[in-house]
Formats: structure tokens, sequence, C-alpha cells
């Protein structure tokens, strides 16, 4: 289903001091740091929710939460996010296993954009 949430990025300056806060308070284990990305380990889809991670917040979103919702073509959704009025503010980036791009809204609100490589 292209349009689905399927992640979320706390982003911090301080991002080991928020991943030691959600390990205490939520029971969330961690693996990284990956590119100052520190995923949720102990997250599968039978346990219900979404994954996720904490990373340091770049320039563009240095603090805040952002939802990654899943596309099947990503330069699509970013030409059909622009003719409505988003912001493209980091253009598709090359992952080993996804391509993500991050918006923002006619609203201000900030997103990211996923097309996995495997379709």
């Amino acid at each position: 289903m292209t349009g689905k949430v399927i992640g979320f990025e706390l982003s911090t300056q301080e991002p080991e001091k928020a991943v030691k806060f959600y390990s205490k308070v939520f029971g969330w284990e961690f693996t990284g740091p990956h590119w100052d990305y520190w995923a949720i380990s102990n997250h599968n889809e039978e346990s219900g929710g979404i994954g996720g991670g904490i990373g340091k917040g770049p320039y563009d979103h240095p603090h805040g939460t952002r939802i990654q919702i899943e596309v099947d073509e990503i330069e699509n959704a970013i030409s059909k996010a622009k003719e409505n009025g988003a912001v493209v503010v980091r253009d598709k980036m090359e992952f080993d296993e996804f391509y993500l791009a991050y918006l923002v809204d006619p609203t201000g609100i900030g997103f990211g954009l996923v097309q996995k490589k495997n379709r």
C-alpha cells in the first residue's frame, strides 16, 4: 500500500541522552549508531506499532519528530507533493535498502518519503 506510515524519527542534538531516556522509560532497545542514527531494535510487526529511531538532528530538522511515508515511486511522490505546495528539504538520497527524501508540507510539517529497493 502506498502512503502507509512506516516509521518515525526523533531528532535531537543529544541523541545519546535521548536513547538512554527512551530505553529506561519504555524499554526500547537500540542498534547503532549508524550515520548518527540509533534504530529501535526490539520492534517487530507482530508486536504492533511502527519502527523508528533517534538521530542527531541535521541543520534542517535539529529537534522534533518526522514520520516516514512509504511510496511506490519516490520521484512521482516528490513531484506530486511539490505541485501541491510542498518544499523539498533534501532530495532523493540512496541507502542500502531504500531511497529517502525529506519534504515540508504547505503548513510547515516535515515528513520523509521512503521507497524500498526490493520493488
